[in-house]
Parts: structure tokens; C-alpha cells; sequence
């Protein structure tokens, strides 16, 4: 039997085993994800940040946090379909934070996130930290806020020192009147090339002392590396606590030496960004009234499900440019596993998403098997 022939085996989990219930979740989690998530079985799930019964929670690794089955990704590469104009240059990331539609966008997205219990935000970019952290404003305990100043963090040569990296999070408390994030996370390298153990230390070294000084209640970090991750979560098993790694709807869980064995082993809780491939899953622009988005939310929600189906995931973190596609998302959590169908039409869907991936985007190719 060949690597893939073996990994759909391991991975043809059973829908059933979602439960929604929270205690009972608890436990049954506590099963899939090792022995050091059972303290969960004891935690009050209504007690999470912005609890809704309708939403299914799940352990974030051992922390003790509850975070919803589906969480909110930084990213917003389309808003421009919902405030023409907001895009200053090239890209997603040239938004003019200042612009009265753009805020008011992203905090009628958290306001709904918080609405439907939706209870984490995953900031990755020095724009985004910024506007999450005003969309928050006056609400800040109602959502789990991950950080990550991307810019000032390891990609860049210049920060892969303890010290540059402590200054960096104070800029950024500083700059965005945060007192704390729950969540310090630094980006590493991609696809450049692996961090050598000496920056490794330094960044661990970091999230230590901002985690014993309170500006960050947990650490972790976020890389493309398989192999590189599963060596630092052994490496640094007291350090990193959780994760942010690719995991789309194409993904599968490897039957030997799997990234997972390690982050069941240490208890490390995951984030799963690129969920949708990108945008590339859609057949539409993600304007409202785009003749797909009919389809295009069936597809989302269908990916949400797929992904939902490993436990060990804590949770999916798509971008989402309006309350719709919010509700979407939470809708997924709601509905009942795959069938046949469904599973044939997603898998079609994501070989056309995969086939037409952009050459900045051929990487993910590489998180078919995790």
C-alpha cells in the first residue's frame, strides 16, 4: 500500500466523532489529542471568550483556552469588493487603515465573529495587528488575539535577536494600546530556508521572558516547514504552545512520522491558515452579487467541514471580508459530516484550486500530506 493509499485510510474520520456538545467534546477530544489535553474534561467551556451555544468549541492544545471550532484569519484579500478603492498600491496589504469604510468593515466582522461566539483573531502583519486592534476597541475580552508583526519578526534579518524581537512586541503594544496579546506567534521563514539553532534560541528566549513579564500569555510560532516545526515543538516542548500552519481542504494526515504525532505528544495546539487555498477554491471575486457566490459559500462551508473532521486541528482560520461570509463559516460548524457526494464534488474542487495556484503559491502543493 503506497503513502497516500495508507494516509486516506488514517484519515477517513467519521463526522460522527464532531461532537458539538462542549463537555462532551471535552472528553472525546481529550482522546484523539493525548494525555495532556485532559484538563479540558474539567474546564467550563461556557466560560470561553464570547460563548454562544450554537458554536462548538475545542481545546487550543493544553493551554486550558477553549477557541471555536472556526476563527478569524487576519487576511482580508478581497475587501476591496466591499469598500472600492480601499487598496492604496498593489496588494491587499497597501488598505488605508484610516479609511472610514475599511473600519468600519472590519468591525462589522469582529462585531459579528462575537455575535455567532466566534472568539479568536489571528493578526499576522503589522496592518493587521493594527486594524484588529482598533476593530477591538472597547471590547477586548471578548476575543482571543493572536500576534504576529511579521515585519519585524524572524523573515527579517534584522530581528532574530531575543532583544530586537522583545523590542518589536513592545513597538507593537505600544503602537496599537495593547497591554497584552493572548497569543505571540512570530512568523519564521517559508520556503527560504530553515532558521539556524542559534536564532531559534533567541526567539525562544524571547517568548519566555514576554510570557514571564505577562505581555504575551502564550507562545508559539508559525512556519511552512513541516520537518522545522516538529523538531522545535521537541526541542522547546515547555516553550511553544501553539502553532499556525498550513491545513486546506486538500490536506491529509500522514500515516508514519506525521506532523501531528508530535503536536498530540507535547499537547501544542494548531491554527490552520489557507484553508481555502488561498482564494483559489472560488469560482467567483467574492463580490455579493457575483453570479457564484451561491457556490462559492457551499464550497467554503464544505472545506470548513472536511478540515473539521481532524481533531487534532484546533481550528480553521479563514479571512472574511463581511458578516455574511461570517455566518457562512459558522453555519459549516453546524452541518453534518461529508457525504459521497459532497466528498467527490470538494476533492474536484480542490484539484481545480490546486491547478491553477499562482507560482507565489506552488508551496502548498507541499501540505497535501502533513
Amino acid at each position: 500500500m503506497d503513502q497516500k493509499q495508507q494516509s486516506s485510510e488514517v484519515n477517513s474520520l467519521n463526522r460522527r466523532d464532531f461532537i458539538r456538545d462542549g463537555a462532551t467534546a471535552a472528553a472525546g477530544l481529550a482522546v484523539g489529542l493525548g494525555a495532556g489535553q485532559n484538563a479540558h474534561a474539567a474546564t467550563d467551556v461556557t466560560k470561553t471568550r464570547s460563548y454562544n451555544p450554537q458554536m462548538t468549541y475545542r481545546p487550543l492544545g493544553k493551554t486550558g483556552l477553549w477557541v471555536s471550532a472556526v476563527c478569524l484569519g487576519g487576511h482580508w484579500k478581497r475587501v476591496d469588493k466591499m469598500v472600492p478603492g480601499v487598496f492604496k498600491g498593489g496588494g491587499w496589504l497597501s488598505a488605508d487603515l484610516n479609511s472610514e469604510g475599511f473600519k468600519k468593515n472590519r468591525r462589522d466582522v469582529v462585531t459579528r465573529c462575537i455575535e455567532r461566539g466566534i472568539n479568536y483573531i489571528d493578526a499576522c502583519t503589522i496592518q493587521e495587528v493594527k486594524a484588529y486592534a482598533e476593530a477591538l476597541r472597547g471590547r477586548r475580552e471578548a476575543m482571543y488575539f493572536g500576534f504576529s508583526w511579521y515585519q519585524e519578526e524572524m523573515r527579517n534579518p534584522n530581528y532574530r535577536t531575543a532583544k530586537a524581537l522583545l523590542g518589536s512586541l513592545d513597538k507593537g503594544l505600544r503602537e496599537t494600546k495593547l497591554e497584552y496579546v493572548d497569543l505571540w506567534r512570530p512568523t519564521m521563514h517559508e520556503q527560504s530556508g530553515r532558521h539556524t539553532k542559534g536564532e531559534v534560541d533567541e526567539m525562544m528566549k524571547a517568548l519566555e521572558t514576554a510570557k514571564k513579564q505577562g505581555k504575551a500569555r502564550l507562545c508559539g510560532l508559525s512556519s511552512h516547514d513541516r520537518p522545522h516545526i516538529k523538531w522545535m515543538i521537541e526541542t522547546y516542548p515547555e516553550v511553544v504552545q501553539v502553532v499556525v500552519t498550513p491545513y486546506t481542504a486538500k490536506s491529509k494526515v500522514l500515516p508514519e512520522d506525521s506532523l501531528f504525532d508530535a503536536l498530540k505528544e507535547h499537547g501544542v495546539g494548531m491554527f490552520g491558515i489557507k484553508p481555502f487555498s488561498g482564494t483559489n477554491l472560488f469560482k467567483g471575486d467574492s463580490s455579493p452579487d457575483s453570479p457564484h457566490a451561491a457556490k462559492d459559500d457551499e464550497l467554503a462551508r464544505m472545506a470548513i467541514r472536511y478540515i473539521l473532521c481532524n481533531p487534532a486541528v484546533s481550528a480553521p482560520i479563514p479571512g472574511l471580508i463581511n458578516p455574511h461570509q461570517v455566518d457562512n463559516v459558522a453555519k459549516a460548524v453546524t452541518e453534518r459530516e461529508l457525504d459521497k457526494a459532497e466528498a467527490k464534488e470538494l476533492e474536484q474542487a480542490m484539484d481545480e484550486a490546486w491547478a491553477k495556484l499562482p507560482a507565489d503559491y506552488q508551496w502548498l502543493k507541499d501540505w497535501e500530506y502533513v
